[in-house]
């Protein structure tokens, strides 16, 4: 089953729902799994050049960021347990997108714009990144901000 959604905000940010498929047993055919495609190069969702893909962690409840990317577009997906991405737009309005390892979705980040994500399960849960410009320690390419005007706390209801 493919379900797509595109969300364009600024001709820049999206989110788009991810395909999962049951996967078979090659002996009896039952379902033993199932497979979920983050990219594809032939989908033409992604047009940036890969550099780094990683695996992040969050700690149950725990918040990553508010921090903005100066060189670097980056691509998130929720692959295990569940987390809200808030992303700041330029007009100061907040964007929420949720993804699990129920429901993925893949979020994208355009440089200069802060984000964060918010652990929003009792376990933790691990975001699969992607980026076109790869990380070095001490480069100067990630700036810290905060979000003063962004409500938390409805988030641990």
């Amino acid at each position: 089953m493919i379900e797509i959604c595109f969300k364009y905000m600024d001709d820049e940010l999206f989110h788009r729902h991810l395909e999962t498929h049951p996967t078979k047993d090659i002996h009896d055919n039952h379902i033993n799994g199932s497979l979920t495609v983050i990219w594809r190069d032939w989908d033409k969702i992604i047009e940036d050049n890969l550099k780094m893909i990683y695996i992040s962690s969050v700690n149950p409840y725990e918040k990553k960021g508010p921090h903005l990317h100066k060189k670097r577009n980056s691509y998130f997906t929720c692959i295990h347990g569940k987390v809200v991405f808030v992303i700041k737009k330029p007009d100061g309005k907040y964007v929420e997108i949720v993804s699990s390892e129920e429901s993925p979705v893949l979020v994208s980040v355009p440089k200069n714009y802060p984000s964060a994500h918010i652990n929003l399960s009792s376990k933790i849960s691990r975001v699969l990144n992607l980026a076109d410009v790869s990380w070095k320690p001490n480069d100067g390419e990630m700036e810290n901000v905060n979000f003063i005007d962004y409500d938390r706390k409805k988030w641990n209801e």
